[in-house]
């Protein structure tokens, strides 16, 4: 079999004349495939790279509201892609997991009495556990950079914006690679498919359940004597609840954006006044959160798993939600998404043969990726079982996690960065 050769050690542009040894077509213009552009053209300045995306390329995405939540890791990726802009973000400081009433209360858990696990940035040594940022502040500079770089490399890098792949095709050899069909159709070395979307839109992958849950996503006002940079997830009867913290915006009242699961059969979210769906809310968030000031118009998504069970399929590559998408029950989807950009990059850096490239890939990523959807699938599944007991074994189980620092501190080494 030909390989092509990467040279691991290259720090410029390929000299003029020469031949790049990789032309790579990414697929999807969102966090996870323009993050992969920008890391590829920075670490393989050998590789060919074309990114495509429906959109067009200005395409005004700043004001995307969508709320991201990022792991400390891909923090730091961010960071190393020159990016990531702290002001446009609010850290995490704390996260605190608990589980709502009816549930088994003890003097032992706390002030509260019920049963939570507390995590900090201070009690790991970290500045901070994550951040939550909109998708729109996270996009424009990413593709603003991205803009950057093929503006300067003209010949090595291009932009198909505008221009929807409507189909991949595997090649065989002599000619191994992919045929990208957006119109045209073109060869190349190696396809990354990095579009997402939502559940419901999306083709059923090899392993496929339908949570029959809804997640009702909109934000929330709060006091202004409400905790700075803590994030809330709460286990309740109908499933988990979560409050993200979101950037202080000056002149206007602390916010939280909200994810709220509830059962598509005993779902009445959508009946409810504002009042009204604020005071089911208050009676099932812990005290910590305070008075709820307000509520905004909420949307609602239909959950579910839908993965695939490999990452590469000869030389075509999934990574985030077009490999996986989970439940948001640990918020973890984008940050496996650039998890899988990192891991990509590194093995395409070490070896000169891309098909062991992707072998590494395969094998390296398995384990972080199939914890996660094993994890958040049975949390998902969980709260539409009514075992007598289960409240209590979950409340129980929190309690232990608190009253044992080792398994807190490798519980938020995996939110943190992953299973590695």
């Amino acid at each position: 079999m030909q390989t092509r050769n990467l040279d691991p050690d290259a720090d410029s542009p390929l000299p003029a004349g020469s031949k790049p040894a990789l032309h790579l077509a990414i697929i999807g213009a969102g966090p996870v495939g323009l993050s992969l552009a920008l890391l590829a053209a920075q670490l393989l300045p050998q590789l060919r790279i074309s990114l495509f995306d429906a959109r067009l390329i200005d395409k005004d995405v700043t004001g995307d509201p969508r709320t991201l939540a990022l792991s400390l890791g891909s923090v730091q990726l961010l960071q190393r892609l020159s990016v990531w802009d702290p002001g446009l973000a609010q850290a995490i400081l704390q996260v605190n997991v608990s589980q709502a009433p009816p549930t088994l209360r003890h003097p032992l858990f706390g002030a509260s009495g019920e049963p939570e696990v507390r995590l900090s940035a201070a009690e790991q040594g970290v500045a901070q556990l994550g951040a939550v940022i909109s998708y729109g502040q996270l996009v424009a500079p990413l593709q603003a950079a991205w803009n950057g770089l093929v503006a300067f490399e003209p010949g090595r890098l291009s932009s198909r914006f505008g221009s929807p792949v409507k189909n991949l095709k595997p090649l065989e050899a002599p000619e191994t690679g992919v045929e990208v069909d957006a119109g045209i159709a073109e060869r190349f070395d190696l396809a990354v498919v990095a579009e997402g979307g939502v559940f419901a839109d999306q083709a059923r992958k090899a392993v496929s359940r339908d949570y029959l849950q809804n997640a009702w996503v909109g934000t929330l006002v709060l006091a202004d004597d409400s905790p700075v940079g803590v994030a809330y997830e709460r286990f309740t009867r109908n499933g988990p609840l979560a409050l993200l913290p979101l950037r202080p915006v000056a002149g206007q009242p602390r916010r939280a954006a909200l994810v709220w699961c509830m059962p598509q059969a005993d779902d009445e979210v959508a009946s409810l006044s504002d009042n009204q769906r604020l005071a089911v809310l208050q009676s099932q968030l812990p005290a910590a959160v305070g008075k709820l000031q307000g509520i905004s118009g909420l949307k609602c998504f239909a959950l579910g798993l839908n993965a695939e069970r490999s990452l590469v399929e000869r030389r075509i590559v999934r990574i985030g939600n077009a490999a996986q998408t989970l439940h948001p029950v640990a918020g973890q989807g984008l940050n496996l998404g650039l998890r899988d950009v990192y891991a990509l990059v590194d093995a395409l850096r070490s070896s000169g043969d891309i098909d062991a490239a992707l072998q590494r890939v395969e094998w390296q990523r398995a384990p972080d990726r199939w914890v996660m959807i094993a994890a958040t699938d049975f949390l998902a599944r969980s709260f539409a079982w009514r075992w007598p007991g289960l409240p209590a074994a979950r409340g129980l189980a929190l309690a232990v996690l608190q009253a044992l620092p080792p398994l807190k501190k490798a519980l938020a080494r995996q939110m943190m960065f992953g299973r590695r």
